[in-house]
């Protein structure tokens, strides 16, 4: 999403398995990734590692994300205001896009 490249912020990605969790820092704009525990993280994101396997690997977009907050695949926490900030910019991002179909 262009408008949330300015924004500054540390986000804690949980992949769980079977017996153990995955935990990986992701520091935006970047996005620089690691393997590592992001205490700092603002935001925390939380999902079983297949369903992410099976996400990136079938190229999803960013509705297809929505869809898995929306139906529990995936969850969100953290600062609240950032988390708004997320969904507004999605929010708005998702209506350009509509719109710009319905033009052509």
């Amino acid at each position: 999403m262009p408008a949330l490249q300015p924004l500054k912020l540390v986000v804690g990605l949980d992949l769980r398995a079977r017996g153990d969790t995955q935990q990986y820092r992701i520091q935006l704009p970047g996005p620089q990734v690691t393997k590592d525990i992001a205490a700092d993280a603002r935001v925390r994101i939380e999902m079983r590692r297949e369903f992410f396997n099976a996400m990136v690997e079938h190229g999803a977009r960013v509705a297809d994300w929505r869809e898995a907050f929306i139906h529990g695949q995936a969850k969100a926490t953290g600062v609240e205001q950032y988390m708004r900030l997320i969904v507004n910019v999605v929010e708005r991002q998702e209506e350009r896009n509509r719109t710009r179909k319905a033009r052509r």
